[in-house]
C-alpha cells in the first residue's frame, strides 16, 4: 500500500474518533433538551427554561463532590466581587431576623458612604429609590442597593416607633478587608497586637482573596518584628485563593515544602515551596488559631505552617477540605463552574480531606498540636463572633443592641464557605481568667507606649473572653521562657 494511502488511514481514523466524541457528547445534550422540551409541553404548571437548565447544571454536579457547583449568572457577580474584594455599594451590615419585617442596618461599614450619610444601627429600610422593599427578602434588598458606581441612591428608614427619614447615599466603592487585628484604636485604625498583651502580635485573616497577601505584608511590616511572639488566627476562615495561602505561608518559612497538588490519576500537578527572607523573625515564637469553619486555604497554612514546625496550633479541629477548584468559565463570562480539578496535600505528603462518610476517628483536617485542644461551647463561640463584630464596626460600640452572631453584609458573602458539619465545638464551658491572671502579661514601659491608643477599650473585648487566644497566648509565653 503507497505510503499516502496509509497517512490517509491514520487521518480518517482520528477524525472518525472525534467524530465519535462529538456525537456522544451532543447526545447527551440532546437528552437535556429533549427533557426540558417534554417538561415544557406536557408539566401541569408552566416552568422557566432557565430555572430548569440552572437545576440540571446543579444536579449534574452535586453527583460528582460536595464543592463542585454551578455558578448562576445572578450569583457570578456577587462570586466576583468576593474574590476581588470589593463592590460598588453603600457599606452597610444588614440583617433580616423576622422574614416578614424590613432590612435592618446592624451597622455602617467604617469609611464607607453609608456612615458618612448617617445611616445607623437599628434603622430599618422600608424603600430604595422610591421602590417599597418592606416585603422584600434581604439578597432583594442587597441587589437594590449596590449599583453603578458614584450614583446616588435615596433609602428611606424607619427611625425608632415615629421616625422616617430619606437619606441619599452616593455608591462607592467599598473594599472588604481580609486581614483584620485585634481591636482598633481611637482613629478606627487596626491595631496589630494582642490589647492585654501588646508584646504579641495579631494577624486576623477572614479570607483569602485578591488583596489578601498585600494586606498582610502591609500588616506585618507595620509590625516590623518590634514584639516577642505573633498570633495568626484563622478561626472562621472558610478559604479562598490557593496562591494567596502559598504567599501568606511563604512570610514565615525560610525554605521547604509549602503545598504539593495532585490531579486526575494523582499526577502532581504543582508543588510550591517557600523562597529565602521572612517578614518575621524566624526565631519569634508563633501560634496559629483554627476551628471547624477554618477550611480550604486556611487549612493549607496552618497544615504547613505545623508540618514544617513553624507554629504551634491551637483551637479545635478544622473543616476538612483538601481539594482545589480551577472556576471555569461558561455562557462567554456570565456564568461559570467551579469544579474540583485537583486535590492537595501538606507537606507530610497527607491529604486533609473529609470524606462525605468519613467518622470523627479517621485523620482529617488540621488537629491542633498535644495539649492545645480548646473546645467553645456555643455561647462562648456566639460571643466570641460578637467580640469580633464589635472591633470591626467601631460604630456597634455605642449600639444598644448586640450584633447577631450571623449577620449579612450589603457585599456578597463568602463564595467559599464550607457546608454545614459536625461541630468540631463541645458544650464545655472554659473557665474565666482571674484579673490577676490577667494583669500578669509582660508589661514594659515599651509596652504602655504600644497600648497607649487602646486605653479607652471596652472590656467585653478582653481576651478572657478568647480562651482559645488564651490558651494561645500561654503557649508563646512558655516558648519564650524556655
Amino acid at each position: 500500500m503507497p505510503l499516502r494511502n496509509v497517512y490517509i488511514l491514520i487521518v480518517a481514523f482520528f477524525l472518525g474518533l472525534l467524530c465519535h466524541a462529538t456525537a456522544r457528547q451532543r447526545q447527551s445534550a440532546r437528552v437535556i433538551g429533549e427533557a426540558v422540551d417534554l417538561v415544557n409541553r406536557y408539566y401541569v404548571d408552566s416552568v422557566d427554561d432557565r430555572v430548569l437548565l440552572e437545576d440540571a447544571m446543579s444536579g449534574m454536579l452535586q453527583s460528582l463532590d460536595q464543592h463542585s457547583q454551578y455558578i448562576a449568572p445572578d450569583a457570578y457577580e456577587a462570586f466576583e466581587s468576593f474574590l476581588q474584594q470589593e463592590f460598588a455599594g453603600i457599606g452597610i451590615l444588614i440583617e433580616q431576623p423576622d422574614p416578614d419585617a424590613p432590612v435592618r442596618v446592624i451597622t455602617p461599614l467604617v469609611g464607607s458612604p453609608a456612615l458618612r450619610a448617617g445611616l445607623l444601627p437599628g434603622d430599618e429600610i422600608v424603600e430604595v429609590d422610591g421602590v417599597d422593599v418592606r416585603g422584600m427578602p434581604l439578597q432583594k434588598v442587597s441587589d437594590r442597593l449596590r449599583g453603578p458606581l458614584d450614583e446616588k441612591v435615596q433609602v428611606g428608614l424607619r427611625r425608632g416607633e415615629d421616625e422616617r427619614l430619606t437619606v441619599a447615599v452616593r455608591r462607592g466603592q467599598i473594599a472588604l478587608e481580609s486581614v483584620v487585628g485585634d481591636h482598633r484604636n481611637r482613629d478606627s485604625e487596626w491595631v496589630f497586637r494582642v490589647r492585654e498583651h501588646p508584646r504579641i502580635g495579631f494577624v486576623r485573616i477572614t479570607s483569602f482573596g485578591e488583596k489578601t497577601v498585600a494586606e498582610m505584608r502591609q500588616a506585618l511590616t507595620q509590625l516590623d518584628n518590634q514584639f516577642d511572639a505573633f498570633v495568626l488566627d484563622l478561626r472562621g476562615n472558610a478559604g479562598g485563593l490557593l496562591n494567596a495561602a502559598v504567599d501568606v505561608c511563604d512570610f514565615f518559612l525560610e525554605e521547604g515544602l509549602i503545598v504539593t497538588t495532585r490531579g486526575r490519576g494523582d499526577k502532581i500537578v504543582s508543588k510550591a515551596t517557600a523562597s529565602a527572607g521572612t517578614l518575621i523573625d524566624p526565631q519569634k515564637p508563633m501560634a496559629v488559631l483554627i476551628n471547624g469553619e477554618s477550611a480550604s486555604a486556611s487549612e493549607i497554612v496552618a497544615a504547613c505552617l505545623q508540618d514544617q514546625r513553624r507554629a504551634t496550633i491551637v483551637g479545635t479541629r478544622s473543616f476538612g477540605k483538601g481539594t482545589v477548584q480551577n472556576i471555569l468559565m461558561m455562557e462567554y463570562g456570565r456564568s461559570a463552574l467551579k469544579l474540583t480539578t485537583a486535590r492537595y496535600y501538606r507537606p507530610s505528603g497527607r491529604n486533609i480531606h473529609r470524606r462525605r462518610d468519613a467518622d470523627e476517628e479517621e485523620e482529617w483536617g488540621v488537629s491542633p498540636d498535644p495539649g492545645a485542644v480548646v473546645e467553645l461551647s456555643e455561647s462562648a463561640r456566639q460571643q466570641l463572633v460578637r467580640r469580633w463584630q464589635k472591633a470591626t464596626y467601631p460604630v456597634l460600640q455605642t449600639s444598644p443592641e448586640a450584633a447577631p452572631p450571623r449577620a449579612q453584609q450589603e457585599a456578597p458573602a463568602s463564595a467559599e464557605a464550607p457546608e454545614p458539619a459536625e461541630s468540631a465545638e463541645s458544650a464545655q464551658d472554659q473557665p474565666d481568667v482571674s484579673p490577676a491572671e490577667r494583669a500578669a502579661g509582660r508589661t514594659s514601659e515599651s509596652d504602655e507606649a504600644a497600648a497607649d491608643s487602646t486605653a479607652d477599650a471596652p472590656q467585653e473585648l478582653l481576651p478572657r473572653d478568647d480562651p482559645q487566644l488564651r490558651r494561645a497566648i500561654e503557649r508563646l509565653r512558655a516558648a519564650l521562657s524556655s
